[in-house]
């Protein structure tokens, strides 16, 4: 897997433990942290600290419940643009960051330009987020709406699993 810092390979099987178990439970102590992966205490800290400090680690949030928040309706939206313009691009992009309800939205090479990920309580909700708030985003030509039936794998979460 690459990223902005190298790859994986920069990591050796300690980082890449660390890693593993800091997405399994980002609240895991140090001293719990180093049991984990088989090192002592202050070796397990200064990776931890290192792996920080170059990226690999961007932070730490709580995952919310979408059942317990009443946002449990998912619905992909295909956007096609009508301008592609580097210009129109980003003032999408930028328009596209202040609407609460798209989680994700992903550039695409494909028949349509972008991919939205849209949480909402329910489809008369997604219905108004579209007409109100999508639909009406800059350069916005047309959508298509792919409902969720069912959430099967949701997140990124084993470094071990990309490699």
């Amino acid at each position: 897997m690459a990223t902005s810092l190298g790859t994986t390979g920069d990591l050796d099987q300690f980082d890449k433990k660390i890693l593993d178990a800091v997405v399994e439970d980002g609240r895991i102590s140090i001293t719990d942290l180093a049991v984990r992966v088989g090192l002592s205490k202050t070796p397990c800290q200064i990776r931890f600290k290192r792996l920080v400090s170059e990226g690999y680690i961007e932070g730490f949030r709580a995952i919310l419940s979408p059942v317990k928040m009443q946002l449990d309706h998912v619905a992909f939206v295909e956007v096609k643009l009508s301008d592609t313009r580097e210009e129109a691009l980003r003032s999408f992009n930028e328009a596209v960051k202040k609407v609460r309800e798209i989680e994700e939205c992903h550039m695409i090479a494909g028949r349509f330009d972008y991919l939205l990920k849209v949480r909402t309580r329910d489809i008369g909700r997604y219905r108004r987020v579209l007409g109100e708030k999508i639909s009406t985003l800059p350069h916005v030509a047309s959508t298509s709406t792919n409902p969720a039936m069912e959430t099967v794998k949701e997140g990124w979460n084993r470094l071990s699993q990309a490699t």
